[in-house]
């Protein structure tokens, strides 16, 4: 068959399938019931490629009007995707999005290879830092220290505290923690399996990463289920293992849905580009699927931290003290800028604060997957799921260092007060926030989804600093390139 396969955008007027069309109708959607004006301006944005950071950030101040505010976004954002993206079979012909898990499949049924490591099992959370592994009264005084530095949110370190003083919440073996995206390194495959759980491990048929995961679960004491074609031996897991979310959507579904336990399913998979969007959407549809079928099924979800977020009023007070104690130096950069350079984080005693942190370098298409898994995640709590949804720190990813000017950022964001984690460092702290979620039921009840998406995050201080972020980009590029002292 010529073309696209799999989940795939819809096509155009012209044949096209184009990636800015659908996020203009699917921003526009999400906001016409609360925002009609701000609908209007995302269906005529002549530059969405550039324009979109300001249609995104509509989003969430559209949804700060009140909760239902917030969750009509979210449903109707969804609805849209829903509605407009399509599944191709290789050798069928083109349906709608969510009737592509019914679809019968061609190959035989996955079956479930199991491996067993011979590692010892943990039972106190130790978190990797700089050398060490932190636990204890080191762990408490380094969670202190981030506090005070603004790189987390002090829920995010009374959480981590819980799961410390609960050592035994850290045996998951009740659950299965189906982990999509398992070679990700943002995910919590490892910590789960060194502390002696049960995980099912989801990623692309590609060798290399099955040999990379076998090899953590032979040197811990937990679980590894993998998917594999029928009669696959165990010297032949690596070359056999996988499933294709994006293009054998409905083999993945049966696979899964065949599984015994109550299933988390942690959503950690990333593409480039446009695929982002496709893989992302294929896990939706996944996830409907499967809570239909299996309610009781919990969520977890990893949030990137540049992304545009409402905050508490106190991070807003704690970037007000950092401006007003700013040095002369940047007072002067601001002044010679005209403004354009190291303005203000937030108005002053905004509450809620809007913390913008979206890169405009990292484009729509990435937005759109991420904003997609916040809508979801909403919904699924308002619908009475255990959620788990966390602010991941900025993390020096594989992803993340191909980028260059992105890379470059990193490491001069300690210029501006941002912290950025080794990804040691942080899956292992967001697979503890993961457990103390799954331990309470999703974490307090909340009274705007707002707050959900701002309990326990971790974003580096980020909405903490003094300065809007995209104000000290350029800078923080140019010091981060340079090596230079601020």
């Amino acid at each position: 068959m010529d073309g696209p396969t799999g989940v795939v955008f819809p096509a155009t007027g012209d044949g096209r399938r184009s990636t800015t069309a659908l996020g203009r109708a699917v921003v526009a959607d999400a906001l016409r019931a609360v925002d009609p004006v701000g609908a209007r301006a995302a269906e005529h944005e002549t530059d969405w490629r550039h324009g979109y950071v300001g249609h995104f950030r509509r989003l969430v101040e559209a949804g700060l009007l009140s909760r239902e505010a917030a969750l009509t976004v979210a449903r109707d954002g969804l609805a849209a995707l829903h509605a407009r993206m399509r599944y191709v079979p290789a050798d069928g012909a083109e349906v709608a999005l969510d009737e592509a898990c019914a679809l019968p499949d061609g190959e035989p049924p996955l079956e479930t290879a199991t491996v067993t490591g011979a590692g010892p099992v943990e039972r106190e959370l130790s978190v990797p830092y700089r050398g060490q592994r932190l636990r204890g009264d080191d762990l408490r005084r380094r969670l202190d220290a981030w506090v005070d530095a603004g790189v987390i949110e002090p829920s995010c370190a009374e959480a981590v505290r819980a799961v410390q003083a609960e050592p035994d919440w850290l045996d998951l073996r009740d659950l299965r923690l189906v982990v999509l995206g398992a070679g990700a390194e943002m995910g919590p495959l490892p910590s789960v399996l060194r502390w002696g759980g049960d995980v099912v491990a989801v990623d692309l048929p590609r060798p290399e990463i099955w040999r990379r995961l076998l090899r953590v679960a032979h040197r811990h004491g937990g679980r590894l289920h993998l998917p594999v074609p029928p009669g696959t031996d165990e010297a032949a897991l690596a070359a056999g293992a996988g499933a294709d979310l994006l293009h054998r959507l409905p083999q993945a579904v049966r696979w899964l849905d065949g599984l015994d336990g109550r299933l988390v399913l942690g959503n950690y998979v990333y593409a480039d580009g446009a695929t982002n969007v496709r893989v992302a959407t294929a896990v939706d549809a996944l996830t409907v699927h499967l809570g239909r079928r299996r309610p009781d099924t919990a969520l977890a979800f990893l949030a990137t931290p540049t992304d545009v977020y409402a905050v508490p009023a106190e991070a807003v007070a704690h970037a007000e003290r950092g401006y007003a104690a700013r040095g002369l130096a940047r007072r002067s950069l601001r002044l010679l800028s005209g403004g354009r350079l190291l303005h203000r984080n937030y108005p002053p005693g905004a509450d809620p604060g809007i913390n913008d942190s979206l890169v405009p370098q990292q484009g729509p298409n990435y937005a759109l997957a991420k904003r997609l898994q916040r809508w979801r995640a909403a919904v699924a709590r308002d619908a009475g799921s255990t959620v788990s949804f966390t602010v991941a720190p900025p993390t020096r990813t594989r992803s993340v260092l191909r980028n260059r000017a992105l890379a470059a950022a990193y490491a001069g964001a300690h210029r501006f007060g941002i912290e950025v984690f080794e990804p040691a460092t942080s899956n292992t702290l967001m697979a503890a926030l993961l457990v103390h979620d799954l331990r309470t039921g999703g974490g307090p009840v909340q009274d705007h989804p707002w707050r959900d998406e701002a309990y326990a995050a971790a974003h580096g201080g980020l909405w903490r600093v003094p300065y809007a972020p995209r104000s000290a980009l350029g800078l923080a590029v140019l010091l981060g390139l340079g090596g230079a002292r601020a």
